[in-house]
Parts: structure tokens; C-alpha cells; sequence
């Protein structure tokens, strides 16, 4: 697996497992600021205000999140803990509206305490996080491999906003196919849109690729159509924090414009997630709820002028080339079959 181009995991536990440990995003990269979460408000909070953000991340976040604050405020004990579970679980799946994984963890957790014995919610609910947290760091590893079969030697690369590291418990999806192909060798130019207005991909993706010795340059959001119409990029991939059954595409806003300028340079436009980040259960882009943001994100604005500010836009299915995921590339659409082929929740 490619070294993780992190100082410590985006999300993890505390070395005693007694905590929730992210590294704190807001900061970055001006300072790699560590953070040991307990209580349930700060959970919500970091998750939210995007200390800890990228769909895979957020999940992990959430599962772990989720025990430790029932573990800390029942005081170990399972009684009091499952009293808590429903109302703990429905406040956190309430954090971020758009992203699949955060309810995805959740049910998951919520269903294996459940199942659990009696005296045994606590052990259960600790045992399922980390399970979810490796499935991650493995989802990463998978996407990477095989991915590479797009990234050759000297691959052109632009990508939008940060599916790498920070946004998931191990290497990313949209950018672990180029850690996979920088591990073997391979040359690599990569291309960073700043992704307005909170510039994940200028502080985020930039400083990771950076720390692991990947070329990467910053681009001004708007500048990404005149970079594709000269014939400077060979593929553009990105990731999603919802995928629909029909394959449209919930990602970070100004990816749907990335897509649309791919489309008309004839560069291929891929979309590398999870199997989590599937919901066969939403039929289209339209069906998907889009988390809309403070004004202040914007800047100063002059007195009384409103903002529109959509966190997430949708790319139409028309517009992927190819959807890379832990199982390799699926095609849509992602309902019934998709459902038993994987063994997702219905």
C-alpha cells in the first residue's frame, strides 16, 4: 500500500481508543493541528464546520464518533448507552445532508447494536466502527489498484476539490490511483482547482500531493475550461459524496462545470468512489438534498446582498466516462441488481 502522505490518518482513533482523532482541516496547511474528540456536540461540530470532511471520512467519523460519545456519556454502561443510541445516531446523521456515507455509517452502527446482546452494545458498537474504518483504509487500497489501468507513465491529471487522503481513513479515491501510480514509478502532473470558496483543493490537495513528491500546480477555479482547451490534461477525475441509482453525480460545487468543459475538449471525465457512496435508494440527481452554506464562506459581500452558496452540485450521468470503485469500474444503473450484487442495505 502507498505510505499515507499524512503526518497522522484524517480520521482514526486515539492511540488509547478511547477518543475520536482527526486531524483538523480548518487549519490546513498552515498547521497540522491533532484533535481528540469525546462528547457528541464537538463530533457534530467538527463535522460540520469541516475540522473532518470528504464523504469516506465523515462516515468514519461518525461510526467511531458515535460510540465514543455514547461510551463517554453513559459512563460504560450498556443500559444507559442503548437508551441514548437512537436519538445520539439521528442528531449525527443530521450533521451533513448531502453526503451518503455519514447515513450510511450510522444505520450501519445502529442496526449491529440491535443485534447485539444484552451487556454487549458497547463491545458491539466498537467492534463495527472499526470494522468500517479498515473497510475503508481497504477501499482505498482497492480503488488505487485499480485505478492505475487509467493513469499511465506521464499522465496529464486535473481533479476538483480533495478526494485524497484527508478525505478518507486511508490513500483516497480520486487521488489514490495516483499515489498507487507514483509508488510504482510512474511520472505524474497533476492539476489542483482551487474549489471556491473554502479552497480545498489550494490547501488540501495541494499540500498532500506536495508531501508525498507529486508535481501538482493550483488553478484558479475558472481557469480549468482554458487548461482542458489546451490540450493539457488526459483525464480528469474526481470524487462524489453521492452517486444516484441512475449514476448522476453529488460532488463538491464547480465539478458539474469541470464535467461540462471535459465533455466539450473530449477529455474523459471519471468518478472514483466507494461502494458506500452508491445509493441505489435515490433515483436521480434531483432526488439528492443539497447542503447550502453560510454567506460568510463567501468573503465580505456589501450590506444586504444575499449569497447563494450550494456546497455540492450534480454532473449528469451523460458526462462520466467511467465510475472507479473498490470493485473496479460499475456502470449504472445502481438499483435492485445492484442491491443483491453488493449486499447494500434495503
Amino acid at each position: 500500500m502507498p505510505h499515507l502522505p499524512l503526518p497522522v490518518p484524517a480520521v482514526d482513533w486515539s492511540p488509547d481508543h478511547r477518543a475520536l482523532r482527526i486531524l483538523d482541516q480548518r487549519l490546513l496547511p498552515g498547521a497540522e493541528v491533532v484533535r481528540d474528540l469525546l462528547h457528541l456536540e464537538e463530533i457534530i461540530d467538527a463535522i460540520r464546520t469541516l475540522a473532518v470532511r470528504g464523504a469516506p471520512a465523515i462516515g468514519v467519523a461518525a461510526a467511531i464518533g458515535l460510540v465514543i460519545s455514547l461510551e463517554t456519556d453513559s459512563e460504560g454502561h450498556d443500559s444507559r448507552a442503548r437508551a441514548l443510541l437512537d436519538s445520539y445516531a439521528a442528531r449525527l446523521q443530521r450533521a451533513r445532508p448531502t453526503a451518503v456515507n455519514l447515513g450510511w455509517a450510522i444505520e450501519r452502527m445502529v442496526r449491529a447494536a440491535h443485534r447485539s446482546s444484552v451487556g454487549r452494545v458497547l463491545a458491539t458498537l466498537r467492534a463495527e466502527a472499526e470494522a468500517i474504518r479498515a473497510e475503508d483504509v481497504a477501499m482505498c487500497e482497492a480503488i488505487g489498484q485499480h485505478g492505475l489501468a487509467i493513469v499511465p507513465d506521464g499522465a496529464r491529471v486535473l481533479t476538483h476539490c480533495n478526494a485524497g487522503a484527508l478525505a478518507t481513513a486511508g490513500t483516497g479515491t480520486a487521488l489514490a490511483p495516483l499515489y498507487a501510480a507514483h509508488a510504482r514509478g510512474r511520472a505524474l502532473t497533476v492539476y489542483a482547482d482551487e474549489t471556491r470558496p473554502l479552497r480545498q483543493g489550494a490547501r488540501l490537495t495541494a499540500w498532500e500531493l506536495s508531501r508525498a513528491g507529486i508535481s501538482v500546480s493550483v488553478l484558479p477555479d475558472g481557469a480549468a475550461a482554458s487548461l482542458l482547451s489546451q490540450g493539457l490534461v488526459d483525464l480528469v477525475i474526481v470524487g462524489a459524496d453521492r452517486i444516484a441509482a441512475n449514476g448522476d453525480v453529488a460532488n463538491k460545487v464547480g465539478t458539474y462545470g469541470v464535467a461540462l468543459a471535459a465533455a466539450a475538449h473530449n477529455v474523459p471525465f471519471y468518478v472514483a468512489a466507494p461502494r458506500s457512496t452508491i445509493d441505489p435508494h435515490t433515483a436521480t440527481g434531483r432526488d439528492i438534498v443539497i447542503e447550502h452554506r453560510d454567506a460568510d464562506e463567501l468573503g465580505e459581500l456589501p450590506p444586504g446582498v444575499p449569497a447563494w452558496n450550494p456546497a455540492f452540485d450534480i454532473t449528469p450521468r451523460a458526462l462520466v466516462r467511467g465510475y472507479l470503485t473498490d470493485r473496479g469500474f460499475l456502470e449504472p444503473p445502481f438499483g435492485a441488481a445492484f442491491l443483491l450484487e453488493t449486499g447494500a442495505s434495503a
